[in-house]
């Protein structure tokens, strides 16, 4: 018999089997086969982990939600804000602040404070009034509102003006700084039901276009009507700009000062509050709006004057003096933590000096020399990073009458700066600046009629620069080459190089440079989420009623702080990491469409950026994106957005930036924007234009004339690149006369009409604000 009877059929295949297993009885044997991992399991174990891991997520994002909304509205959160702003003049907005208190705590009705407690609708809130009519009140307590409430009148004698000016305005302005969650209450309604919904609609409709889609519109005559819309109010989350929930802050609702007798002329401010979105250190330094920098000498933890859930025997009227002497227990800074109140940069005299060269410093330079290319024609004395800015003609003839040029300047360089100076008044190249601006900046006594002249003439300059930016004329009674001095020829705006580090101003030496920005934003804020989430004995928590004591206050600026937080509420934040060390900051500004008067750069302007206020005078350039040189604007121009470069304290973005310009009686709005970036090596290059008209013209050549007035000048400026506004491009070919006139040649025919033109570049950089923190005076 011939083997096992035993049937044995073909294998089943497997649906997803690939060619390797299908031959694998060819290459090994059944019984020495080695065991393989099953790829079902691999697949189905790495498909439990991704569910498992979106399953955390969900679980870390439901938590994170929770928390925040228990931090919003728990026992322990801090009272929410609630602004009261009338979009017309004739609401009444004191009366709905009364009978919002009276709704939430009717025994509290009659307290002097804002801030009221609600057992019944388990909510604490303190109502703040905006004064109509009062821009910066209103914005400083835009900055702190948890809900804006927007009050408009249907009555049938003002229903065609549900906002007025002033309303449309401000409206416009919070937009920038970030609306906090927003509704429209609406009063006055007529007794009748059916033109009752009438007038609901129609002021509905006419203020749709006003504001987001998800903001909503209540009426708000009736106890019943507030009753609706407080229940709604304290079931949604609120919503803040992001910007807010960076850094600690506190609204204060008294402001004492006490003298300090050891350091005379100042004092210690004391902020009482409740602490607000982050937790705040002890350590760490505080910014009182429009007052500085500081830092704390203490921090009183106080028993809150208004809880949630009083305690048995516990009358908040007969307590309402007594918060202030009640101290839970106190916070003193550590001297070896605490974080230096740093602003400028200690400068070293000594700094730049070079010490005499070594043997081995002299070999590299005979072997660098050895090593460089064939030298071209340029002025004697010159570097080797100075001559790369002359482009092109190797055959350039400006070593002819050098030794003249040379021994002019020499026995002229004591005068260049005079006449500097000199021809930017004459013809408008504002490089210093002069005697009248500074007048004009300082505020000094200038009569009616120089205010009105210098107006006249910001305008008229406004006016030529829309029409013809950056020309300029050639001075007859002084040498071009010694009045542009500091300008130089580019071949390109956008590909020329330019050394970030050359001839910097000694400004640049009180300055402060990151490394890498982004890498130090993103370590100083993971830095605060850490002291946030870890519970030590030098930061208060969230919520907690606190007193702080800022030192070293100036007495004088104290005494008007106290006087003008009756006005509009005080604001001190806690400062992030290196925030107090002054930089270049750039800001993408837009100049607002209220506003019709010039804007000129290094103009004093007043910056709110966040919390912050200070005094700066900016210089605007164009947002090139693919360029690294930025090309100046000598005013900031209506219905586009440019950048504006301040020397300011570090901040770390995003923050918004309202800027405001001094009026006659108060500062108006005059742009608005947001913080770009932070970065002193940005190179923002001035441009002037020389213009010449062709004399005669012959195809591509042409004698052009005006440009210059002296042959010394044709022979400095050669190098550099001629274009016409017909679009035609050359270069200067030699000089004719000595007049001034030179023989051109371009690559194309030249018309006779066309307008010669000659790009010359310096860099410009801001200027340093004589006050930085000026705004009470003012």
């Amino acid at each position: 018999m011939g083997g096992s009877r035993d049937q044995v059929n073909k294998a089943h295949k497997t649906r997803f089997s690939s060619k390797a297993t299908r031959q694998i009885h060819k290459t090994s044997n059944a019984g020495n086969r080695i065991s393989k991992p099953n790829k079902k399991n691999a697949a189905k174990g790495a498909r439990d982990a991704r569910i498992q891991r979106s399953k955390m997520l969900r679980t870390q994002k439901r938590d994170a939600l929770l928390k925040e909304k228990r931090a919003s509205s728990g026992q322990n959160s801090p009272p929410r804000v609630i602004v009261l702003f009338g979009l017309s003049s004739s609401v009444n907005t004191k009366v709905l602040a009364k009978e919002l208190s009276e709704l939430l705590s009717p025994e509290d009705a009659g307290a002097a404070s804002a801030t009221v407690a609600s057992p019944s609708y388990h909510l604490r809130a303190t109502v703040l009034v905006a004064p109509h009519g009062d821009l910066m009140s209103c914005i400083e307590m835009a900055k702190v509102a948890d809900l804006f409430a927007f009050v408009t009148d249907a009555s049938p004698c003002s229903s065609n003006s549900h906002i007025d000016q002033f309303g449309s305005q401000c409206l416009s302005f919070f937009r920038s700084l970030g609306l906090p969650s927003s509704v429209v209450l609406i009063r006055n309604f007529p007794c009748d039901p059916h033109k009752r919904n009438d007038m609901r609609k129609m002021c509905a409709s006419s203020l749709a276009s006003e504001f987001t889609d998800d903001s909503k519109f209540y009426p708000a005559d009736t106890k019943e009507e507030l009753h609706k819309f407080m229940s709604v109010f304290k079931e949604q989350r609120p919503s803040v700009p992001h910007w807010r929930g960076q850094r600690a802050y506190l609204m204060a609702e008294e402001v004492d000062l006490v003298v300090d007798d050891k350091n005379p002329g100042t004092c210690t401010l004391s902020l009482t509050g409740y602490l607000r979105a982050r937790s705040l250190s002890v350590n760490q330094l505080v910014h009182v709006s429009g007052v500085g920098d500081f830092q704390l000498c203490k921090i009183d933890v106080l028993k809150d004057p208004c809880p949630l859930i009083a305690k048995k025997g516990h009358n908040m009227m007969d307590s309402d003096e007594l918060p202030s002497l009640q101290v839970l227990h106190s916070l003193v800074p550590d001297p070896l933590k605490q974080e230096p109140l740093l602003v400028e940069n200690v400068p070293d005299p000594l700094g730049g000096e070079q010490t005499f060269p070594t043997l081995e410093d002299m070999d590299l330079a005979k072997q660098f020399n050895r090593q460089k290319k064939q030298k071209r024609a340029v002025p004697r004395g010159t570097s080797e990073y100075q001559a790369a800015w002359f482009e092109g003609d190797e055959d350039s003839d400006l070593e002819d009458g050098n030794d003249d040029m040379l021994m002019d300047e020499e026995q002229d360089g004591n005068h260049s700066d005079l006449d500097d100076d000199k021809s930017s008044l004459e013809f408008g190249d504002s490089d210093e600046e002069t005697q009248a601006d500074t007048m004009m900046t300082d505020g000094e006594q200038l009569t009616k009629e120089q205010i009105e002249a210098e107006i006249r003439k910001i305008k008229e300059a406004h006016a030529e620069d829309e029409e013809y930016p950056d020309e300029v004329d050639t001075p007859t009674d002084v040498l071009a080459y010694k009045r542009f001095a500091k300008y130089r020829g580019l071949k390109s705006i956008r590909t020329s190089a330019w050394d970030p580090k050359e001839s910097l101003p000694p400004d640049y030496a009180r300055l402060f440079e990151f490394e890498n920005f982004a890498r130090t934003q993103k370590a100083v804020l993971a830095k605060a989420q850490d002291i946030e989430q870890s519970s030590n004995d030098e930061s208060v928590p969230t919520g907690t009623y606190v007193k702080l004591h800022v030192k070293e206050v100036l007495s004088d600026i104290a005494s008007k702080l106290r006087e003008a937080s009756k006005r509009f509420p005080v604001i001190a934040c806690g400062l992030l990491q290196h925030e107090s060390k002054m930089s270049v900051l750039h800001f993408s500004v837009k100049k607002h469409e209220t506003y019709d008067a010039p804007i000129k750069s290094k103009e004093s302007l007043i910056f709110h950026v966040g919390f912050r206020q200070f005094v700066a005078r900016p210089i605007f350039s164009s947002d090139a994106i693919r360029s690294g040189n930025h090309k100046l604007e000598r005013f900031l121009h209506p219905g586009r957005f440019s950048m504006a470069s301040v020397y300011a304290p570090v901040s770390f973005p995003p923050l918004p930036l309202i800027v405001f310009k001094q009026g006659d009686v108060e500062p108006t709005v005059a742009a608005v924007g947001t913080l770009r970036s932070i970065d002193p090596d940005r190179i923002i290059l001035k441009r002037i234009i020389l213009t010449g008209y062709p004399l005669r013209v012959q195809k591509s050549k042409a004698t052009v004339r005006y440009m210059f007035h002296h042959p010394k000048d044709i022979t400095w400026f050669k190098p550099v690149e001629l274009w016409t506004k017909c679009g035609r491009r050359g270069r200067v070919k030699e000089a004719v006369g000595t007049h001034g006139s030179m023989k051109c040649l371009f690559n194309g025919v030249v018309q006779q009409h066309d307008t010669v033109c000659m790009n010359l570049y310096k860099r410009v950089y801001p200027k340093w604000p004589e006050n930085l923190y000026r705004i009470l005076d003012a």
